[in-house]
């Protein structure tokens, strides 16, 4: 006879087991076969009717559970002096949780009544349910500066490094944090500012030596005029916005939508799922966080997430686009959470084709948040605790529609650049522990194709409905740039045919005749070049990168402004709400377009600049260390060469190549020695060694020690070969040496 199990080991094993809620997942667990289900549909029932459990769809979940990140009250400290707090957005029908904070030395005195943005964590056989991290305090957004601390007999002064900020800030004896003569620190102001004299500040951070690696993010950050503090209006929207409920959505609560992002993501602006057809084809789901909702058009939020067009990524911190209450929390797909969403369901035929597609206003509860690694290994036989649940009825259909549309972008044949993925690892105290290369894996690939083929269906649903919108284009090549990368394929002996139109399809077959070849990357990187840089437009010129006729983003408005805008228009297109497309947006979709291109330019820049900077900094300690590359640029000042083991990018002088002149000829991309003949191109291998890094500025200076297995004549360049040097008149000479004179004063 079957054992029913009891009421409490049945919500034991729900609470172990969060992804695995479902009706026979339960039956499954317990052995319950045959007509013994009858009696664990009883028991179900009677737990929900006794407010222990709550039915969604075919699926049971503890209403008592809070989402990872929480609004929350500070209740005051107990008896031994621990604070503790309570959520302020409690839907469950047992007994408010109690929460206990973990606060840093660095973090604000709190109080009682205090409302706070925290981050939990869950935990058991405490006399508390959650400990909770403060992520900000509510109702509170001082002024943040960064700049250097200069202690005085009373306090001392910041300067801040903003090039833009003339004044200087005072700190009080008791507001310095220990902080020292020269450190970078970031500061907080301290109290109203006055009409007369200087602002007050307090230091909460210290940074240390500003030439550390701990303060390269901040210093980009600040160099490029990234806003990375947000406006009390707009913080105070944030912190007033509440869950949407299900009132004109579409319930999607019953769809396995589940999110696969990198292991350390803090949050999930999108989530997949696929049902296979019986006909061999699929109904791909992709459901992205419904951040027009929060985000109106007028709005200071949005104002604010215009101006700064996109997030921006560095190794250590992320500048977002949205507060931390919207990014982090009411537009993040947590597991088991009820979010708002736009949802494509997009008609996948057998050989890979979308045959069709609706969009939807809808809610939705993430069965599971997961990351690539995961999901990867359980394809491949390592199936954790987490996926087993998932494997056969989420993960697997996942897979097959990938397939499926593997065959279709084998006929569209988009551009296939193989270029590795660096990243910086850091410790805790900000320094760089290693570089480097992601590995790329099908779960990335999936994800990819996925978002691609969203963002497809939302431009062509956009102009189906001859709704305005901002596309995102890419065009292709110039003649000046293809005649140069033909130039370097013919120089490594590849081919890329002339007197044809170009299609994407040419220089994959270019790639793939240098694929497992020592000139692939430079192949690639030069490929990589000859690209002209995307950009949002109003106007659909295409994606010639991507093989497409139409592509918009609609798959971040987390992080990018443009998707917001694809957004609206849908809202718009769709009648779904007052939240659409407004007028002043349509009217400035031209001027949107411009600003978005531009700041994200910028983030890519700032972000170039810190890798950088991080890389000069972690090879510091190796100077004098001889390093194998590759040539990966050749200029009238000097040579490039890739290193290796990190990716980084090293410039030799060109004053020391050798013992002799070397002629520069930009068509070809090569430096000829006068005496030798000696070549130097691109692709070329190269040893060399490391003789300065200069962390400041992320500059790497080398020597060249041999090339091509072969070193070259050391000593001063001599003079044959150069061009002539014309004669100075006695005026031009006086007028010369007066001006060395004032450059040797100025130092």
């Amino acid at each position: 006879m079957t054992r029913i199990p009891s009421k409490t080991e049945i919500l034991d094993w729900i609470a172990e087991n969060p992804t695995q809620t479902a009706k026979r997942d339960i039956a499954r667990a317990f052995g319950i076969k045959g007509a013994a289900r009858i009696d664990l549909k009883r028991l179900l029932r009677e737990l929900e009717d006794e407010g222990k459990l709550q039915k969604r769809k075919s699926s049971y979940r503890d209403p008592d559970k809070l989402p990872p990140v929480s609004v929350l009250e500070v209740t005051g400290p107990d008896a031994d002096g621990d604070l503790f707090a309570r959520p302020l957005e409690w839907s469950g029908e047992g007994a408010v949780p109690r929460i206990l904070l973990s606060l840093r030395t660095s973090d604000p005195a709190l109080g009682a009544g205090d409302r706070i943005l925290g981050r939990l964590t869950e935990v058991t056989g405490e006399d508390h349910a959650y400990t909770a991290r403060l992520i900000r305090r509510i109702g509170t957004n001082p002024l943040r500066i960064l700049g250097v601390f200069r202690a005085g007999s009373e306090g001392g002064r910041v300067l801040p490094v903003d090039k833009g900020s003339q004044r200087e800030w005072t700190v009080a004896p008791g507001a310095t944090g220990g902080a020292k003569d020269g450190e970078l620190v970031e500061a907080e102001q301290a109290g109203p500012r006055g009409r007369m004299g200087l602002p007050k500040a307090r230091i909460i951070t210290r940074l240390g030596d500003p030439t550390e690696p701990r303060a390269v993010s901040l210093i980009a950050i600040h160099q490029h005029g990234i806003p990375d503090h947000f406006p009390d209006e707009v913080v105070a929207e944030a912190d007033n916005a509440k869950p949407a409920g299900l009132k004109g959505r579409e319930d999607l609560r019953h769809l396995p939508l589940v999110t696969i992002d990198p292991w350390d993501a803090r949050d999930h602006d999108d989530a997949c799922c696929v049902i296979p057809n019986a006909d061999g084809g699929f109904a791909l789901w992709v459901a992205i966080a419904d951040v027009a909702h929060y985000v109106t058009p007028g709005s200071a939020l949005d104002r604010e997430a215009r101006k700064r067009g996109n997030s921006t990524y560095f190794p250590d911190r992320v500048v977002p686009m949205l507060p931390d209450r919207l990014s982090g929390d009411l537009c993040s797909l947590h597991e088991g959470v009820e979010r708002a969403c736009i949802a494509v369901e997009m008609h996948i035929d057998g050989a890979g084709n979308k045959v069709g597609q609706r969009f939807v206003r809808g809610l939705m509860t993430s069965p599971a948040s997961l990351n690539y690694e995961e999901v990867q290994a359980a394809m491949d036989g390592d199936v954790n605790d987490k996926v087993a649940p998932l494997f056969d009825d989420v993960i697997k259909p996942l897979y097959a529609c990938y397939e499926a549309l593997k065959r279709a972008r084998a006929v569209r044949q988009p551009l296939e650049l193989d270029l590795p993925e660096r990243q910086i690892i850091l410790a805790e105290d900000g320094t760089v522990t290693d570089v480097a290369f992601k590995d790329r894996l099908d779960a990335h690939r999936l994800i990819e194709e996925f978002m691609v083929l969203a963002n497809v269906a939302a431009a062509e649903t956009l102009i189906a409905k001859r709704a305005p919108l901002l596309f995102r284009v890419h065009e292709e090549p110039s003649q000046e740039k293809l005649e140069a990368l033909r130039e370097t394929a013919a120089a490594s002996g590849l081919t890329l045919a002339k007197g044809q139109v170009l299609k994407t399809a040419h220089l994959n077959r270019l790639l793939a005749q240098a694929e497992g070849t020592d000139t692939a990357e430079l192949i690639n990187i030069s490929t990589l070049r000859s690209m002209t840089q995307a950009y949002y437009n109003p106007e659909n010129y295409g994606h010639f990168g991507l093989a497409l006729q139409a592509y918009a983003h609609f798959t971040s408005p987390i992080r990018r402004y443009s998707d917001l805008i694809v957004h609206r228009a849908l809202i718009s297109a769709h009648g779904w709400g007052k939240d659409g497309l407004s007028p002043e947006d349509e009217a400035m979709l031209g001027d949107t377009a411009k600003l978005i291109s531009d700041t994200e330019r910028r983030s890519m820049i700032a972000e170039r600049d810190t890798t950088d900077r991080y890389l000069a900094s972690f090879l510091n300690d190796r100077v004098g260390a001889v390093m194998e590359g590759r040539i990966s640029g050749i200029a009238k000042f000097g040579v490039f060469v890739k290193l290796d083991d990190t990716g980084a990018d090293g410039m030799i002088p060109i004053r020391n190549l050798g013992a002799e002149y070397f002629h520069y000829d930009a068509d070809s991309q090569t430096l000829m020695g006068a005496d030798s003949g000696r070549i130097i191109g691109l692709g070329q291998r190269a040893t060399v060694k490391l003789v300065e890094a200069a962390p400041v500025t992320g500059g790497l200076i080398v020597d060249l020690v041999e090339l091509e297995g072969k070193a070259l004549p050391q000593g001063r360049p001599s003079s044959r070969g150069k061009p002539p040097k014309r004669k100075m008149s006695k005026g031009k000479k006086k007028a010369a040496k007066t001006a060395r004179k004032v450059k040797r004063t100025r130092r």
